[in-house]
């Protein structure tokens, strides 16, 4: 082909791809949009696939989140208790020991006030160092661990757990009841008296249990006392004899009893209900099990009459006396399910309570006469 033929050959060509550029144009953008539909379609169906699929998950989990709610709000609740209740013991453990040291900081000037002395008398000589016998009582009984929680006996002034007064040859549970209200005094499972072998008791006395007051003929200087108590409870006593005499109760209830001859001839009145508070009160003194000659509670300073809020004595065995509630004033009175006697002869009245008790409500339920031996001797020793 001649160079005329090229050159016409070439004019053709630009000229068709002149005239076919804007079809190429119009494909490629058709091209372009069909491909860009195709990934918004794309896109969109996978947006809303997530979006079904996370509505499905969440519907199913719906139920479960619902019930794990309740239980992950106990487990931090739960948590937070267990700090506050481990809080509170380590400040009870530590309350429990600063009350220990005072008691026994307090134990000889204690000391020196049963034994009579005032308390600038009392201050003085133990500011001046000149009480030895202070110093024996406190060796005797702080630092050889007898306390009323352990079931020693001694002397205690309530609420001091440790005795003010202890000797090997003194074998009663005596506690003293003052001004300071006691919360709970509970003493359970004890024998009494010559009720076990080798024992016997205290000299001139002739009762193994004493509760309530003492009268203004124990010194022309004291005044009468009463033992104030919001609930008495007398339960499950083996007594030979049961005296309850110059006492008053808003609920008096006698119930259960069986006795070797009785006489109940309370009177009514109007005393009142009662109960004792007193704020931050003495500790709870709670004794179980022993072995004593005699049991006393009793409201011992002239003219200061002992409060407690509960005093339950129950389970008592005892031989060789009476059992006397005497200047008692509570708001309820309990004898329960007691066994009275030993001289097997119903018209001599084991069971007593004499026309001085005084009665707001009085229950007098299933209390029979039944004929009694002596109560038998434990075979132990003290």
């Amino acid at each position: 082909m001649t160079s005329g033929g090229w050159a016409l050959a070439a004019l053709l060509a630009g000229v068709v791809r002149v005239t076919l550029f804007p079809f190429k144009l119009v494909r490629r953008g058709a091209l372009y949009v069909y491909h860009t539909l195709v990934q918004i379609k794309r896109t969109v169906v996978r947006v809303v696939s997530q979006a079904t699929r996370n509505t499905i998950n969440g519907i199913k989990a719906t139920p479960g989140a619902i019930w794990r709610v309740p239980i992950r709000f106990y487990k931090k609740l739960a948590a937070v208790r267990t700090w506050t209740m481990d809080k509170a013991a380590y400040l009870e453990a530590e309350s429990a020991k600063w009350k220990g040291l005072f008691n026994l900081i307090k134990a000889p000037y204690k000391l020196l006030l049963s034994l009579g002395l005032t308390p600038s008398m009392a201050t003085s000589l133990l500011v001046a160092g000149s009480v030895a016998t202070t110093g024996v009582v406190v060796n005797e009984t702080v630092l050889a661990g007898r306390s009323f929680s352990a079931g020693d006996p001694g002397v205690y002034n309530a609420p001091i757990d440790t005795p003010v007064f202890y000797e090997e040859k003194f074998n009663t549970l005596r506690l003293d009841l003052g001004a300071t209200s006691v919360g709970l005094v509970e003493i359970s499972d004890i024998s009494l008296g010559t009720a076990y072998t080798g024992s016997a008791l205290p000299s001139g006395q002739t009762n193994v249990v004493i509760v309530g007051g003492l009268p203004a003929v124990v010194d022309p200087a004291f005044t009468e006392t009463f033992l104030e108590v919001g609930t008495l409870v007398i339960d499950r006593w083996r007594c030979e004899t049961m005296t309850i005499t110059n006492s008053q109760a808003h609920n008096l209830i006698i119930r259960g009893n069986a006795s070797d001859g009785q006489s109940l001839a309370p009177v009514a009145g109007t005393p009142r209900d009662r109960g004792i508070n007193g704020g931050n009160r003495a500790s709870d003194m709670i004794t179980s099990g022993g072995y004593y000659d005699q049991l006393k509670i009793t409201s011992a300073s002239s003219g200061v009459n002992g409060k407690v809020d509960v005093l339950r004595i129950s389970n008592v065995y005892s031989k060789g006396g009476g059992c006397l509630i005497d200047r008692v004033k509570a708001g309820t009175i309990e004898v329960t399910l007691n066994e009275i006697g030993g001289d097997t002869n119903l018209s001599t009245k084991a069971f007593t309570v004499a026309t001085s008790v005084i009665y707001q409500s009085f229950t007098n339920d299933s209390n029979v006469e039944v004929s009694m031996a002596v109560p038998a001797i434990v075979s132990m020793t003290q």
